[in-house]
């Protein structure tokens, strides 16, 4: 499946639930799975952490859904042609520069 896929796919699941909530309540969500993955990348094993990952991503595209937003299409906008600062595949920016 495709990221496009996936989150049609949470749409699917979920879109009900997450239209109710809006974006703040799946904001809100979405801050908690990162902390619980926060939590995990500490102490946890891979395969927990695996999970925390997969709920992260899940609540973003939830997330995405309620903004309107494709997350192929954003990826694809900033990060399609390369690093979105020096263009460059790998990136080539100076280590202490974002990305």
């Amino acid at each position: 499946m495709t990221l496009a896929d996936w989150q049609a796919r949470i749409r699917e699941q979920f879109g009900a639930k997450d239209a109710r909530r809006g974006v703040p309540g799946n904001f809100m969500w979405f801050l908690e799975e990162v902390g619980e993955l926060s939590a995990a990348l500490r102490s946890e094993t891979p395969e927990a952490q695996a999970l925390e990952f997969a709920d992260v991503l899940a609540w973003l595209m939830s997330l995405a859904n309620c903004a309107g937003i494709d997350l192929d299409a954003a990826l694809r906008q900033k990060y399609g042609a390369g690093c979105p600062r020096c263009g460059g595949t790998p990136c080539t920016c100076a280590a202490a520069a974002k990305p």
